[in-house]
């Protein structure tokens, strides 16, 4: 088990080169950003590229993870993409910071099962330095705000996870929603999450005014805290 005492993932190597931090401005089409990803994962493999993180905004779309079921697909007003990670149907669209981690796990430690908790670990420091209480759950992925406003036992997803695991290199990560259209999320069943005690939430909804500046400086601090020294991409 995953305690809060082991958290932050071993470096690569001593020797190893910092994690490449990168933020593309603009939309990132979702077919460009996989091809890009499978690339560097690769090279990350064959030991001739330093691990990235890619900060990024898609436009609307949905995506379909390894486990997502055509039922759950309740009304695709935008594209819907197949995508190899984990999980079942989200939605990515302006508004949600996109975040895809490339690291090698065959050199910080062959645990899927930590890495999950560490990004969840990562999503919950990020969202308390802006005064969020998010929250992991056992049975649901992702990071949860509770909702008294709502409903005695409300709670909302604040960010989601999915990823894939390739040759030890992960691939995929998070969408964390800062101020995007969370209408988008009624074309879908998030997640596979049906019951109507769960919903989604932004930081925005939350009425928590940051920009996506704002938070990229408060995940990279974070990010440097469990998984180690970044460069400039």
């Amino acid at each position: 088990m995953v305690t809060a005492r082991n958290f932050v993932m071993a470096q690569a190597d001593p020797a190893s080169r910092p994690v490449e931090w990168r933020i593309s401005k603009g939309l990132v089409a979702y077919e460009a950003a996989l091809a890009a990803m499978d690339a560097r994962a690769a090279a990350i493999a064959d030991g001739v590229a330093p691990e990235l993180v890619w900060l990024l905004e898609h436009p609307p779309l949905y995506t379909a993870g390894t486990s997502a079921r055509e039922a759950e697909l309740i009304a695709p007003r935008f594209p819907v993409h197949s995508a190899a990670r984990g999980g079942q149907l989200t939605y990515h669209g302006p508004g949600q910071r996109v975040v895809y981690l490339m690291l090698d796990l065959k050199r910080r430690g062959p645990d899927v099962r930590r890495f999950v908790a560490t990004l969840e670990e990562w999503i919950i420091r990020t969202l308390a330095k802006f005064g969020v209480a998010g929250e992991r759950r056992e049975e649901r992925i992702g990071v949860w705000v509770r909702r008294p406003d709502k409903e005695a036992g409300h709670e909302d997803k604040i960010a989601a996870i999915g990823i894939r695991i390739k040759r030890w290199v992960t691939l995929h990560g998070i969408a964390l929603n800062i101020d995007c259209d969370l209408s988008h999320y009624a074309g879908i069943v998030s997640c596979g999450v049906s019951e109507p005690r769960y919903g989604v939430t932004s930081l925005a909804d939350l009425c928590i005014k940051a920009n996506l500046a704002d938070i990229d400086g408060v995940l990279r601090r974070e990010f440097e805290q469990l998984f180690g020294v970044t460069s400039d991409g």
